[in-house]
């Protein structure tokens, strides 16, 4: 950084007004632009430097100043309350971030061309929802210290062009979480699938135990309004690690930017197809995470993905490595009892896939200094996480889940998971194609035997969306040869429904999965008119 004159320190001592630009990455020019009256300016001088303490209204900064030179030698600058823009709030991860860094103290605006429920009403709630729908040049501005840019603009966005031309920070949204948890313990979960539920299920300990961490998890938690937390009082940050793309800008998968300190890999399962083209792309990715561990960290991995064992057995001098598996355990009516260490824990989660989360979850726990009894103490009450075999309604012999699965991995054990735990019951599972991955033709054939442990089988397809996402067409027979077995296929959501209601609701589980909504459908309405 290039040096600037500086005053005497005597003028400083007295209360003299600097002048001060600073932004985010700690650039800084002494003597230029807007004058800043400082609340205090404290020095102190001993035989080599002089130290000197300023605050403002928004900065707080710290000036060490060798005696014989003409130049300040190290500059240290806290930005108390940011000035931050963000481009396209509108996102689940995005607003929550917004949200967290409003209630902090920071000032924050943003622009999107579309929001939906719940962002939207949760926005409007902090304050900080935009008044307009669209981008406007005129939310950027000198004055910001930071933007932040989702992965729903685009590279050419009028607002990120005029960020790029005033040279304002900008990042993408996990290269700031980074940013601000530089010097914390930084635990993350990554994994094709089940790191949401692992994340969820370390945190709902976490909250039990009464330890106080930042987070950032991909799904509304029970017991927690925000998604994000982030302080400066935790010393310890649980991350949930996205591999998909960090923004328009940055190509590379989130959960690179975070240098953990503990990581953990769930599961592989080909995803993303349009970033990722083919498998051996995409397991690279996950060996990129763990080479990004930081030496003498920990890698918790799953033993039971042959994908992930090859990487977890690999042999590191860089980090240590914990294995883990599906615990022994006994399905309820009411959930699952792990037996474990000698003592049995009931919990109100089912599916061997959950338990296997759990175990994850445990490892990570030990290495925040949590003994396996409480951990898993702590469990008994911890019921899921949001979109994740949600139960929308139960009554009598009639159950309906909703759940976020959409691709074959997640499929096959959501199917397979309320299969075994109503094993008594015909377990109808509908699911709707409609990821990017899972409409290309290419992908469809990794579908296959996604679906068998369900008594019937439904998949809908809109073609529209297929349009929409510019691909090339499929049909039904094609979605059907892909699946195999006695799968129905739609392409349209009311016969999905009409089909749905031909059943007797007897004795019935009905699982929905999508990452959609099987356009618009309300779940709980839906249940109601079935049983009626």
């Amino acid at each position: 950084m290039q040096g600037a004159t500086l005053a005497r320190p005597e003028a400083v001592l007295k209360g003299a007004h600097w002048s001060l630009k600073a932004t985010w990455r700690k650039e800084i020019l002494l003597g230029t632009d807007d004058p800043v009256p400082f609340s205090t300016a404290i020095g102190q001088q001993n035989n080599s430097h002089v130290e000197i303490h300023f605050l403002t209204a928004h900065y707080e900064v710290l000036l060490l100043r060798e005696v014989s030179a003409l130049f300040i030698s190290f500059i240290f600058i806290k930005i108390l309350n940011m000035n931050v823009h963000f481009i396209a709030i509108g996102g689940s991860a995005m607003h929550n971030l917004a949200i967290a860094l409003s209630r902090k103290g920071d000032k924050v605006t943003g622009s999107d061309d579309e929001i939906f429920e719940p962002s939207k009403s949760r926005l409007a709630k902090e304050g900080i929802l935009p008044e307009t729908i669209g981008w406007s040049t005129d939310n950027i501005h000198e004055e910001l210290d930071a933007v932040i840019v989702g992965m729903h603009a685009r590279a050419d966005n009028p607002e990120l062009l005029k960020a790029e031309a005033l040279g304002l920070p900008i990042f993408s949204y996990p290269e700031y979480i980074y940013e601000k948890s530089k010097d914390k313990k930084r635990i993350v979960i990554g994994g094709s699938h089940g790191k949401t539920t692992t994340t969820s299920m370390l945190l709902h300990a976490v909250k039990a135990l009464g330890k106080n961490v930042d987070y950032m998890v991909g799904a509304q938690l029970e017991g927690y309004d925000c998604m994000v937390k982030l302080s400066d009082e935790a010393d310890t940050i649980v991350l949930e690690g996205d591999e998909y793309l960090s923004s328009p800008l940055d190509r590379r998968p989130k959960f690179h930017l975070y240098e953990p300190h503990v990581a953990m890999i769930s599961g592989i399962a080909w995803d993303h197809i349009n970033v990722f083209p083919t498998f051996e792309n995409y397991v690279e990715q996950f060996e990129i995470f763990t080479e990004k561990i930081v030496p003498g960290g920990v890698l918790v991995y799953n033993t039971e993905d042959e994908e992930v064992r090859k990487i977890g057995e690999r042999n590191s001098v860089a980090y240590k490595a914990q294995a883990y598996q599906t615990p022994a355990y006994t399905s309820t009516p009411t959930g699952s009892i792990l037996h474990f260490e000698g003592k049995d824990y009931p919990l109100q989660i089912f599916g061997a896939h959950n338990l296997q989360n759990l175990m994850g979850a445990m490892y990570l726990a030990q290495e925040m200094g949590i003994r396996n009894e409480e951990f898993l103490s702590a469990m008994k009450d911890f019921t899921g996480a949001g979109k994740r075999l949600e139960k929308v309604y139960e009554k009598e012999d009639f159950v309906m889940f909703k759940d976020f699965a959409h691709s074959p991995s997640k499929l096959k054990a959501t199917t397979k998971a309320v299969k075994e735990q109503f094993a008594d019951r015909k377990v109808i599972a509908c699911m709707e194609l409609h990821t990017f991955s899972s409409l290309k033709k290419e992908f469809l054939p990794q579908y296959k035997g996604a679906m068998a442990a369900a008594d019937k089988a439904i998949v809908y397809f809109n073609h529209e969306v297929v349009a929409h996402k510019k691909l090339a067409p499929i049909t039904k027979e094609e979605v059907l040869a892909a699946f195999g077995g006695n799968v129905e296929v739609y392409t349209q959501s009311e016969a999905v429904i009409a089909e749905i209601r031909k059943e007797n609701m007897q004795n019935v589980a009905l699982l929905m999965m999508s990452s959609g909504n099987f356009d618009g459908v309300d779940y709980a309405k839906l249940a109601e008119e079935l049983v009626g």
